[in-house]
């Protein structure tokens, strides 16, 4: 919170409260407060696809979630935050809108798909990945993939919104998976996948060519935000006497 209280001087009363909620606690377009911490919990099969005119419902066996959950719980789906709908034993539903589809991967899914899970955090519970929101930044395409040893090497191309807020060592969530950047290119970035990561997410069958929902680190993203809005406040001149005198503003105003 140092960084809103640096900056809330040059924000203006309504970005400053906006942006502090934002940080505060994320909140899904369901307007339910959710945040995720990137580790999958388990992979589950799309069952179901109703396809509306802008819009899907999702059916997704889970053999751990479904039963956690309840109806308008939030559930990351390959790293969107989605609102469970309806829900059975071994079964859940959800939304999924047209801004989503439009931003995300969800479209491209088929029945049978594997697809990552997470539930919401609750209070209490252990944070090991890092801050996820549920809300895609923009979606990636795998350009190259090999292995380092017993570790899985991806390259993914991202759009650039996501690489201005991408720094080696940093943290990004691929897919809703809570990964370290160990390299940035211009236009690409590279992860590095741990033997576990590969066999309990839907990452280890990713193929060159494929598609990634990214989500830039969160605390990296709103510091850019807050940076922005600082230069840009430094770019505006104050009105003070001297800038309005060199202007011409007095002139005859008090006689010479």
């Amino acid at each position: 919170m140092a960084v809103i209280i640096y900056f809330q001087d040059i924000l203006n009363k309504e970005d400053f409260i906006k942006q502090s909620q934002v940080i505060q606690g994320i909140f899904c377009k369901s307007g339910r407060k959710a945040v995720f911490t990137g580790l999958i919990e388990e992979m589950g099969i799309v069952r179901e696809i109703i396809t509306g005119v802008q819009s899907r419902i999702l059916k997704v066996s889970t053999q751990k979630i479904a039963g956690e959950v309840s109806t308008g719980d939030s559930v990351a789906v390959n790293g969107v935050c989605l609102t469970v709908t309806r829900h059975e034993k071994d079964s859940f539903e959800a939304d999924v809108m047209a801004e989503t589809l439009k931003k995300s991967n969800l479209g491209n899914l088929k029945l049978g798909d594997r697809v990552n899970l997470e539930a919401a955090l609750r209070a209490g519970d252990r944070l090991g990945g890092h801050f996820v929101s549920g809300h895609v930044d923009g979606v990636g395409v795998i350009r190259k993939k090999y292995f380092q040893d017993v570790a899985s090497v991806m390259e993914i191309e991202a759009p650039s919104e996501v690489m201005q807020v991408t720094v080696p060592q940093g943290s990004i969530a691929v897919d809703g998976v809570s990964l370290t950047v160990v390299k940035c290119l211009e236009r690409s970035f590279f992860v590095s996948l741990v033997p576990h990561t590969q066999v309990s997410t839907i990452l280890g069958y990713k193929k060159i060519g494929d598609e990634v929902n990214l989500e830039a680190d969160l605390i990296g993203r709103h510091i850019a935000y807050f940076m922005r809005k600082f230069k840009k406040a430094q770019q505006q001149e104050s009105l003070t006497r001297e800038l309005l005198s060199a202007n011409g503003f007095f002139e005859g105003l008090f006689g010479k």
